[in-house]
């Protein structure tokens, strides 16, 4: 008798929400890496498909396996390829944990893998492209967590200097005059592996283009588990929708033990109609590859006009 083959696995979940590709892989329990390749960032690196060493920036939520076990492979082979050295982003207190773990693989590989971990403070941020930050924000989860938001940052013109000529802007600009102010714009925030809470509805969730969060729990008796483990439940969904204005709500962390069908069916339970068309799960392979061959359709359709 000829055996089954085995299971396919590993297949990268994706979406275009432009000018984003939201890209990754992520199944609660085994592994989470989600990539934004135009923002050079990488949320978290549970296993490290090949997509993962585009991005020279790894931002990890927390020190739980399924999110930091293909860290090193990401140093190593980022070398390896001559991409560059890695750069690891975390909560302050893993980073020693970290520099620990690559150290004990100098013994194993006898050789010194190069690599950049970068602990921060909750609120502190990193200049990952030109004037594109990648802030910390602290979240709540059973080990120290944080969640992020890449920020871009642009100089306006003050309201009381708009009707001046250019001229005389460059003179007040010569006289030392401040006569911009910074705005930040919220383009993509990641919430991790997180419990509900008042950091959820902070400005860099609540105005990004995107927000990525886990959505671990989908079963109504399920509730419990989640408040023990710190995880999102399905029915807590309703509420951030409110406030979180994004164009596209991506939900990944989803276990084995839930189908695309039962997600769907309890997602439409819990949140209202409205907010339904801007949610979509990163695994969910036929919905996002229906949606894809919309876009390219309606892209060429446009070149033809």
């Amino acid at each position: 008798m000829v055996p089954k083959r085995p299971p396919r696995v590993g297949q990268v979940g994706f979406l275009y929400v432009p000018p984003y590709r939201v890209q990754g892989i992520s199944v609660a329990g085994e592994q989470t890496m989600v990539q934004i390749p135009e923002l050079d960032v990488a949320f978290d690196i549970g296993l490290c498909p090949r997509i993962a060493l585009a991005s020279p920036y790894i931002a990890l939520s927390h020190g739980h396996m399924d999110h930091i076990g293909g860290l090193p492979y990401y140093f190593s082979q980022r070398v390896f390829q001559r991409m560059g050295v890695g750069t690891c982003v975390c909560h302050h207190a893993i980073a020693d944990p970290l520099r620990r773990m690559m150290e004990s693989w100098v013994e194993l590989e006898q050789q010194r893998t190069p690599h950049h971990i970068v602990p921060l403070e909750p609120d502190e941020q990193i200049e990952v492209k030109n004037n594109v930050m990648l802030r910390a924000i602290e979240v709540s989860h059973t080990v120290p967590a944080m969640g992020y938001s890449v920020i871009e940052h642009r100089s306006k013109l003050r309201p009381e200097y708009r009707d001046q000529p250019q001229q005389r802007l460059r003179e007040l600009k010569a006289a030392g005059e401040d006569i911009t102010q910074l705005h930040e714009i919220p383009l993509v925030a990641y919430t991790g592996d997180t419990e509900l809470g008042p950091f959820l509805l902070r400005d860099e969730f609540a105005r990004a283009k995107v927000v990525i969060t886990e959505c671990t729990f989908f079963e109504d008796d399920h509730r419990d588990r989640a408040k023990v483990g710190k995880h999102l439940h399905v029915a807590e969904l309703a509420d951030l929708l409110d406030t979180w204005q994004a164009e596209a709500v991506v939900l990944g962390h989803l276990t084995r033990r839930t189908t695309m069908e039962r997600a769907w069916e309890q997602l439409r339970k819990y949140v209202p109609e409205e907010h339904l068309s801007r949610v979509h799960f990163l695994m969910d392979h036929r919905n996002n590859r229906g949606r894809y061959e919309a876009q390219e359709q309606e892209a060429a359709q446009e070149t033809a006009s």
